[in-house]
């Protein structure tokens, strides 16, 4: 019965081996001397002006919150455009309930200032 599970632990003890020989074959190949500009923080060939690690406004994660939401929201559109002739005036109320929560909801954002880019 045990022979069964022969190729299994052959198959894990090839695998956990090739992950040590890829680890160990990078680890030799790699440049192992550093100096002060490899260890700088590089975004998109512009000189960093401050601190990768500083504070940023709220209003840039509030932001970021809202255009995740309302565009995982308009996702949901793309379907029901696929089956818009199946679903029949059933679906049309449907979508337009989600479509006037999605109107509540950015109306909301728009008037409590979250939309401001200031």
């Amino acid at each position: 019965m045990l022979d069964a599970y022969v190729p299994i632990l052959i198959f894990i003890l090839v695998a956990i081996g090739f992950a040590i020989a890829l680890l160990w074959f990078a680890w030799a190949v790699s440049p192992s001397k550093f100096n002060r500009v490899k260890l700088e923080p590089y975004e998109c060939g512009i000189e960093p002006l401050t601190d990768a690690r500083d504070r940023y406004s709220i209003r840039y994660y509030l932001v970021a919150m809202l255009f995740v939401i309302f565009d995982i929201e308009t996702v949901f559109l793309y379907p029901w455009a696929v089956i818009m002739d199946e679903l029949l005036l059933f679906g049309l109320v449907e979508m337009m309930v989600f479509l006037g929560i999605l109107i509540v909801g950015y109306a909301y954002a728009w008037r409590k200032g979250a939309l401001e880019w200031a």
